[in-house]
């Protein structure tokens, strides 16, 4: 989606090996699914890095940093969204999932861009 839309995007994942329990890969998909959604809506063709970590007792993280501009009033609030359409649920909803089973969500503007970074419970 996000490539079709014109923008560049670069995964980085752990090396082959045991697979996540269930619900901890299906949560992070559905970040990263989130994460996407909203570049494309807020930085339609900004670069995105998408990083995922992690291994067996180590848990996994899950970064997607990009390139969008971080004026003002062009940035989305923390855990939110910006401009643009939609409800500006997705993010918040996510980390309200996560904080309660012990995981963690963060959304805020760095490095020039925006960054989602995760650990799913």
């Amino acid at each position: 989606m996000v490539r079709a839309a014109g923008g560049r995007i670069e995964l980085t994942g752990p090396p082959a090996g045991a697979a996540p329990p269930a619900l901890v890969g299906r949560t992070a998909y559905r970040i990263v699914q989130e994460a996407l959604t909203d570049v494309r809506r807020h930085a339609p063709c900004a670069a995105v890095d998408v990083r995922v970590a992690g291994g067996p007792g180590d848990g996994l993280t899950v970064d997607v940093r990009d390139a969008r501009p971080t004026a003002p009033d062009a940035a989305p609030a923390a855990g939110g969204t910006g401009p643009g359409p939609g409800g500006g649920q997705g993010l918040i909803g996510l980390a309200e999932r996560a904080r309660p089973a012990g995981g963690e969500l963060t959304a805020l503007p760095a490095d020039g861009g925006f960054r989602v970074h995760a650990r799913p419970p």
